[in-house]
Order: structure tokens, then C-alpha cells, then sequence
């Protein structure tokens, strides 16, 4: 990601910390199960990690979790947050190739929209995995939403009040692209009243 958008999320940081969570009952279903993959023993990356909530909610169930943003303020604002010692945070880009791969999970939750290109994302995620491996991800995709976040976004980008960059996915494509990283999707579902974004399973085959 460039330096432009860590510089937008870092604008953004505060006021997104304050925010409280849009729809409750469709991200405490993702915990939950997110939480029935995760094991005592794993070492598990989160991308896009933002101000670390769900890092401090989930890292309680696993060895090792270490959750990257490209964004210095809110990783800022992350550790500053009561998290269990098997959390971690760190900045760094979501293609990054990390230090303790290779991880037995990968998340990333709301973010594979905003990253430069989200097939090269993927396939780099799926190099940071050990074969076995999962990767657990909750993508919104406005390609599913009609025309009106096409004619929205680009006027809010002249305000700087949208990201940089926002692929307009769709469910299929978003499919597609997990496949083509070599991935098998085990699950795909919907929580509360986000429709338009998908939660998917996936295996690295051993």
C-alpha cells in the first residue's frame, strides 16, 4: 500500500476508534466463528488490523497472534488497548512478507478491498500459511451494492473522505480470486444484515 493511504487511515484513526460497531450481531457471529477455528497452540496473522479490536476480543484463544496495519496511528492506538500477552502489533503492509510465517491462520476481516490488488494479496497470504493452514476473511464487496457506491465514492475521493483505493468486488470475483491462490474454500456464509459481505473459510491443501 503507499504512503498516501497510510496517511489517510492515519487521519482517520481516532474518529474510527471512536466509532462504535455498526452492526453488533454480524461481527460477534464472526467471533464466534472465527473462534471455532482457532486452537490453543496456533500462531495465527491478521491483516488490516485497524485499532486491534478483534485482535484484543481473539487473541486469548491462541498462542500467537500478531495483527499488522499499514497505518502507524492506529496501530498506535491498538497497543495502547488492554490486550492478552499473545497479541501483537506491528505495522506493516498487508503483502508483507512477515517474520514468523508460516502461520497455521490467516485473517483478514474488511480489508481485501482496500489493498492495491487484492489477487496479489491473496496468494501472498497464502504463502505465510503452512500447508494445512487457514485463512479466515470477512470482505465487504460493493460490487454487490448497485450503482450508487460507483457514483458516491469517486465525488467523496474529491473530499478525501474516502479511501484511496476501493475495488468495487463482487462475491464471484472475490471467489475466483481465492481459488486462484491456490486455496479450497471450505465455507462460505453471511452474518446478521451485511449480504454484501461474504465470510469465507479456506484451506491451504497440504
Amino acid at each position: 500500500m503507499t504512503t498516501q493511504t497510510a496517511t489517510f487511515w492515519d487521519k482517520q484513526a481516532k474518529g474510527y476508534a471512536a466509532k462504535p460497531v455498526k452492526d453488533v450481531q454480524s461481527y460477534e457471529e464472526m467471533l464466534a466463528a472465527v473462534s471455532k477455528y482457532l486452537s490453543p497452540e496456533d500462531k495465527v496473522l491478521e491483516i488490516g488490523c485497524g485499532t486491534g479490536s478483534t485482535a484484543v476480543r481473539m487473541a486469548k484463544h491462541v498462542a500467537n497472534w500478531t495483527a499488522s496495519d499499514i497505518s502507524p496511528e492506529m496501530i498506535g492506538i491498538a497497543k495502547s488497548k488492554q490486550a492478552p500477552d499473545s497479541a501483537k502489533f506491528l505495522v506493516a503492509n498487508a503483502d508483507t512478507a512477515f517474520e514468523d510465517a508460516p502461520f497455521d491462520v490467516v485473517t483478514a476481516f474488511h480489508i481485501l478491498h482496500l489493498v492495491p490488488e487484492p489477487n496479489k494479496t491473496i496468494k501472498s497470504l497464502f504463502k505465510q500459511l503452512r500447508p494445512g493452514g487457514l485463512f479466515l476473511s470477512k470482505t465487504v464487496c460493493p460490487g454487490e451494492m448497485g450503482i450508487m457506491p460507483r457514483l458516491i465514492i469517486p465525488v467523496m475521493n474529491l473530499f478525501g473522505v474516502a479511501p484511496p483505493t476501493l475495488h468495487f468486488l463482487t462475491t464471484n470475483e472475490l471467489e475466483s480470486m481465492v481459488i486462484e491462490a491456490g486455496f479450497e474454500i471450505l465455507e462460505q456464509k453471511f452474518f446478521g444484515k451485511a449480504k454484501a459481505s461474504p465470510y469465507i473459510v479456506a484451506r491451504r491443501p497440504e
